[in-house]
Order: structure tokens, then sequence, then C-alpha cells
């Protein structure tokens, strides 16, 4: 219990800096909650008058005094409703506010974590949690405050004006509430579990979905449709087990609360009915004191109600601040200075890595020098480190051990955004975003004219294919680009990286999952695109790779040879035998 209040508070005090932007609308808020207690809380003292002077001498209840107690009530309850709007607008408004500012924050903090992490992270699940578990922090940033402060007044209120009448009845009245509290605190320990296992389960099943439609080619293809649907039955039915055992918590919840209810208002009735007896109270004390309990009780109601809503928030805010309290391991360093004016030159010293579930260096001790404008090629067996190479110098990882420099600075003295505004990647795997062809080239530089856009994809090959098109550069290229060719897609990704203009290039099996006409096109917007920059090419087309001024064969032993192709050939070393191998098939 201790462990959970601890929690609780630590989800609590991450939650409330929200608040401080909209200080004033929560403390009009809670104003508006106030006023509403204080019309509800009238009522009985108004009815506990009217039955007092009607008991103990007719001739006071007068119409005078009949009038104003019906004023008195027509215009608090015309407060009550004019707050109660107030609340249930402006409240909740500033709830989805707050449940914006998360969401931004969520984002934003997403797009600070590495590879490493999206490694192992499924994207169904942090789209459940960006998402659906954000969508009850609305509810709970508008009723938690408000609820705990009302139900507050009331209880405190109740019992002040209640004493004041008859104090044995109000602690005969008031001692059920402990009791009650403990019971259902213990309710409230597993319903947060429940939501919590729900939440994930949840996660999960969209996460399947996910995988599912994005490789629905390949399903259909394999005619796995049946297999996809009982695996996707089965998380179905995991999440059905989840919900079940959380509503059956739920209903021993509520059917505790109308329990305590009942006592609450059978010792009210039969204590209330002895005092009467004995003279102790008097008639219009007695319908006062049901009242009260009345209104004490439908208080007790909705903080019950919204326990649901409380657990759901908070399984949320936990869920958010799980992401939010990764750190990320890849961000600029103290001090780090604007890389600008880049010439292109790319030193590698010692440079080892390994990942982090890995047992050994997928890289390790590897010295190269790559003058500004000139093009290696890296070429060798699948896991010789092509790609890990590749991907350290826009820092998608951090080094193990050594240091990258490019123009002689290290590369984790300068920003991350200017480092990759001056890298630009052509992969093997080619992602477009869903809109427009033309949105996708500026994709590489927001700011493009037009005018440098159709330059951009005339120098991809590119311009040529899209004017065919019906509507042009302002075509739709469907999920993940699903309308257009592999060439053609990747002849975008190219135009894409023309428009950025970076000086450094990496060029990552660009053509490998391409036919014979659509590489030979690629190929040539590549030579296009390479042309005066430092380039990286990862390739196992090695024809592809002929013109390189430089071709590194990597191993797992590290760079085994180097040289230009005619030279590698003539050692007949292991490139030698790679590329008999390839020209064989």
């Amino acid at each position: 219990m201790k462990n959970e209040t601890k929690g609780n508070k630590r989800l609590i005090k991450a939650f409330l800096p929200y608040y401080k932007k909209y200080r004033f609308t929560l403390f009009c808020d809670l104003f508006c909650a106030a006023l509403t207690t204080v019309c509800e809380l009238v009522l009985p003292m108004i009815v506990r008058e009217i039955t007092g002077n009607a008991t103990e001498n007719l001739a006071l209840l007068t119409t005078g005094f009949i009038l104003r107690c019906t004023l008195l009530y027509l215009a608090l309850r015309i407060i009550d409703t004019l707050a109660n709007y107030y609340m249930a607008s402006t409240g909740h408004i500033m709830g989805a506010k707050i449940e914006t500012d998360m969401r931004h924050d969520f984002f934003e903090h997403l797009q600070k974590l590495s590879f490493s992490y999206y490694d192992d992270a499924k994207v169904g699940t942090l789209m459940s949690r960006i998402t659906n578990d954000l969508f009850d922090v609305t509810e709970f940033a508008h009723h938690c405050p408000e609820e705990f402060f009302i139900a507050g007044i009331k209880i405190v209120c109740s019992f002040v004006i209640l004493c004041t009448i008859n104090v044995p009845l109000t602690i005969i009245m008031f001692a059920a509430i402990p009791p009650m509290i403990i019971i259902l605190a213990l309710f409230r320990k597993k319903m947060k579990a429940g939501f919590r296992e729900s939440r994930k389960q949840i996660g999960e099943l969209n996460s399947q979905v996910e995988d599912s439609l994005l490789g629905i080619h390949v399903v259909k293809s394999f005619a796995k449709e049946e297999y996809e649907q009982n695996k996707f039955d089965g998380g179905n039915q995991i999440f059905l087990k989840v919900k079940t055992k959380v509503y059956k918590v739920m209903g021993g919840f509520q059917s505790c609360t109308r329990l305590f209810d009942g006592v609450m208002y059978i010792l009210v009735v039969a204590a209330g009915a002895f005092f009467l007896k004995g003279g102790k109270i008097n008639a219009g004390d007695y319908v006062a004191y049901l009242m009260f309990v009345s209104t004490l009780m439908t208080s007790v109601r909705r903080i019950v109600e919204f326990t649901e809503q409380f657990q759901r928030g908070m399984t949320g805010i936990e869920r958010f601040s799980e992401i939010m309290d990764i750190n990320p391991d890849i961000t600029d360093t103290k001090g780090a200075k604007i890389l600008a004016d880049v010439k292109g030159e790319v030193t590698f010293k010692d440079v080892s890595f390994h990942y982090n579930d890995g047992k050994r260096d997928v890289i390790s001790g590897l010295c190269l020098n790559v003058k500004a404008g000139e093009s290696i090629a890296l070429v060798g067996p699948s896991g010789g480190g092509k790609t890990t190479l590749c991907s350290l110098i826009p820092r998608f990882y951090d080094l193990t051990k050594g240091e990258i420099l490019i123009d002689g600075k290290n590369i984790k003295d300068v920003t991350l955004r200017s480092l990759r505004e001056n890298i630009g990647t052509v992969a093997q795997d080619v992602y477009l975003f869903s809109g427009s062809i033309k949105e996708n080239i500026t994709y590489g530089k927001s700011d493009a004219t037009d005018e440098e856009i159709v330059a951009a994809a005339r120098l991809a090959g590119a311009d040529e294919f899209i004017k065919e098109l019906p509507n042009g550069y302002d075509s739709y290229v469907g999920e993940r680009g699903v309308k257009l060719s592999g060439g053609q897609k990747q002849r975008i990704s190219i135009a894409r990286v023309f428009l950025k203009n970076p000086p450094i290039l990496i060029l990552d099996e660009a053509t490998s999952a391409l036919d014979n006409e659509s590489e030979r096109l690629v190929q040539q917007s590549l030579e296009r695109l390479a042309k005066g920059r430092t380039t990286f090419t990862i390739a196992h087309r090695l024809t592809t790779i002929k013109s390189a001024d430089r071709i590194l064969v990597l191993t797992e032993n590290g760079i085994e040879e180097s040289g230009s192709h005619k030279e590698l050939l003539s050692k007949g070393g292991l490139y030698s035998e790679l590329y008999k191998m390839y020209s064989a098939e």
C-alpha cells in the first residue's frame, strides 16, 4: 500500500506542472465547484427552517417567509446553473488542452529517442500510448481536483453544520465513512492493476493489427488470412479476459458502495428516530439530517463513479511517464556547436561499436580517412558492419570507443541537427510519407520553390514519370508510397536528397531491390547525386561500384582489403572472389 501511495504521489507530482499554464482556469473551476456545493448544502438548511417552523409554530410559516426561502433557493439555483456550465465547458476544455500539451511532449520525446530504442519498441504500442492512454487524461485533469475539492467541502461543512445540531447523531453518521474508505481503497488497488494490464493488452493488440495490415500483401500472397485472423482472435480473447477481471472488481467496488450507502441511511433513520422519540432532536433537524445524508451519499457516489476515471487517468499518466522517464541516449553535448561550411572529409579514429544486446563488437578498432568528395564503396559478407559503420556517421548510434571527425571536428562536439542536415541518405527500403509527391520531395527542404522541386526531380530522373501522373506533383502516393513502383519511389527519395543538397552522402544498397531497367535509371540518378560529394556506398551488386575511388572489403575482422576495382581484382583476394561469384550469378 505504501509503495502504491508513493507511486501515485510521484505520478501526480509529474502531472501537476501541466496545470501551470491554466492556473486561472483551474482557480475559476474550483471557485465554481465551491459555489455549486454551497448551493447544494443550503437546501437542507432551508427545509430544516420550514419544517421546524411548521412543527413548532405554524404562525411563523408566513407567505413572506415561504417566498423569501423560494427566491433564495431560485437565486442559488441560477448561480449553480452558471457555475455548472463553466465547469462542464471551460473545465473540460482545460482538460483537453492539458491532454494536447502532454501529447505534444510525448511525441517530441519520441522524436529524441535513438534508433537503439526503436530497435526493440513496438510502434502499435507507442500509438496506443499517445492516443488511447491520453484520452482519459482529459477527464482526469478536469474532474480530479474538482471532485475531491467538492467532496472535501461537503464532508467538512456537513460535519460542522450537523455538529451544531446534534453531536452524537453526527458521530454515528460519520462513523460509517472510515471503514468504507478502507474497503474501497482495497478495490481501488485491484482496479489500478486491472486497468494497467488492460492498457498493456490493448497496446499489444494495436501492435498486432498494425503488423498484420502493414504486411497485408505478404498475408494475401501466402493465403494466410485465416492464420492472421486466429492470431488476432487469440489476442482479442486475452483482452476480453483482462477486461472481465476489471469489471468484476468494479462490480464489487460499486456493490460495496451501495451497501455502505444503505448502512449510512439506516443508521441515521434508526438513531434519529430514537433521538426524536427521546426529545433530543426536533422534526426539522431530523429531516435536515436525512437530506444531508442524501447530499453526502450523492457526493460519495460521484467519487465512486469518478474512481474508475481516476484509475484510468492514473494508468494513462503512469504509461505516459514510463516513456517520458526514458532518457535519450544520443543528445547534444554541452556546448555543442553548429557544423557549418562542411567540405566532407570524414575520419574514423580507432572506432569500435557494439549494440546494447551484443556480446561482441560489430566494429573494432577501425581507422579510416575519407577525403572530401571521395567516393567510398563498402562491400563484404553480411554481418561485417557495413550498415552499422554508415549509421555511426550521423550518430544514429553512439560509438563504444574512438572518434569520428568531419572536417577535423568530432561529431559529438556538434549539434545533432546540424550534423544530420549535412548528411543525405538513400536506403534500400524507401519510406514515403502518406501525402503528395511534392510533399515527399520537399521533406528535404520545406521552403523549396516549385522550380527547385522540379529541378531536383529532373536530376533524380523522376520528373518525366511524375508529369504523366493524373495530378502531377500533387498526386497522392498512398500509405508508404504503395501507388508507385519500387523504381519510382527510389527516384523520389533521391530527389528528396538532391533538394537537401548535403555534402556527405550515404547510399545503403539503394538499387538492390529493383529490376534491371529501374536499377539502370536509379543508378544514373545516383551517379549524378554523388558527383562532388563525399559518398559512402553499401552494395551487394558489385557492378554498381566499379567506378568508386576506393572499395573497402569489410568483414568481422575489420577492413580486409582496400583499393580501386582494378587493384582489388589484380590482388586475387576476397573482393576478387566476391566479384567472380557475382559475375557467375
